[in-house]
């Protein structure tokens, strides 16, 4: 898989990542984690993103991946409360102990890049949260620090001078980060992740929706509904179901400055559905600029301004 550089963490990351939640909030044993994590690594995805609060998530990559450690690239988040450690949310006394529990659990004695998970504006203005995650920086716990959300908090975070890494919401019915935060991650050259690239499978029913999604699944089937775009539309014919996928993923990576697009599945299937859309590369031009109209004419029709969803 092609590697790009990583803005100016330097790193060299994979285009398609894995995404941590869904194997701490859906079924996934063990022995089904090790599966897809060792087949993705195999195939040549060197970055696995999760939290602190994605139960079991940190526990079963650090379980299943700790002997092959210096393959991939680790991301975790930190910041909300967690039942057992003290302190507040967004305290640095809760991040530093955060920092220290996702070191155990993830079995490694540095994570490569910790980030704020999706933190308030006033979070950020107020620097605590921040200067907690530099500290472990210093203390060579965390090589880079940076922020995950969206919107005018993602804005801000972007021209922080110790933010080096960011991950927004970027997809087909998710673009308003295109135009307001990733020129400033561009301009300072910060290593960008875009979560939710597929959407969450807006094109499917809403009932076929795992509870964890259903927050971000029911906004974003509304506004691909408001689109009235299909893939028949963009160049790819047959059953929408099996074409949005590919269209979408490849839509998310085709927008310079995006680094890499963040995947979580507990289907070898679809992991191997995903790996395969990437290695085709971006979207030809006529079909990212049909895709972008598409997403005016939904707010157009709704009447509503669609900001990225946190």
């Amino acid at each position: 898989m092609e590697k790009v550089t990583f803005g100016r963490t330097g790193l060299e990351v994979s285009q398609l990542g894995f995404g941590g939640a869904p194997i701490g909030f859906l079924d996934a044993s063990e022995d089904k984690v090790a599966h897809i994590l060792n087949e993705m690594l195999d195939e040549g995805l060197n970055l696995i993103d999760t939290a602190a609060n994605y139960p079991g998530s940190e526990q079963r990559i650090g379980k299943t991946m700790a002997g092959r450690r210096d393959e991939f690239i680790l991301v975790s988040k930190c910041g909300h409360k967690l039942p057992d450690l003290e302190g507040e949310a967004w305290s640095p006394k809760l991040i530093r102990q955060t920092v220290d529990q996702s070191l155990k659990r993830l079995n490694t004695d540095h994570l490569d890049v910790m980030l704020l998970h999706s933190c308030s504006l006033q979070v950020l203005e107020q620097g605590e949260a921040l200067a907690a995650l530099v500290k472990a920086r210093e203390a060579g716990k965390v090589r880079f620090v940076g922020y995950s959300g969206d919107n005018e908090a993602a804005a801000y975070a972007a021209n922080l001078n110790d933010i080096e890494v960011l991950q927004l919401s970027i997809n087909i019915t998710d673009q308003a980060n295109l135009d307001t935060v990733l020129p400033i991650a561009r301009e300072r050259n910060l290593g960008v992740m875009a979560k939710r690239p597929l959407a969450n499978a807006a094109w499917r029913e809403l009932t076929e929706q795992p509870g964890m999604y259903s927050q971000y699944a029911e906004t974003y089937t509304q506004r691909l509904a408001a689109m009235k775009i299909t893939p028949d539309d963009v160049g790819f014919p047959g059953h929408a179901e099996l074409e949005w996928p590919e269209v979408a993923l490849r839509f998310t990576l085709s927008h310079p400055g995006v680094h890499t697009a963040i995947v979580g599945t507990t289907s070898v299937i679809n992991a191997r559905a995903n790996l395969s859309a990437v290695r085709k590369g971006p979207l030809p031009d006529d079909v990212v600029h049909k895709l972008r109209e598409a997403f005016k004419t939904g707010q157009a029709t709704l009447g509503q301004t669609w900001t990225g969803q946190t």
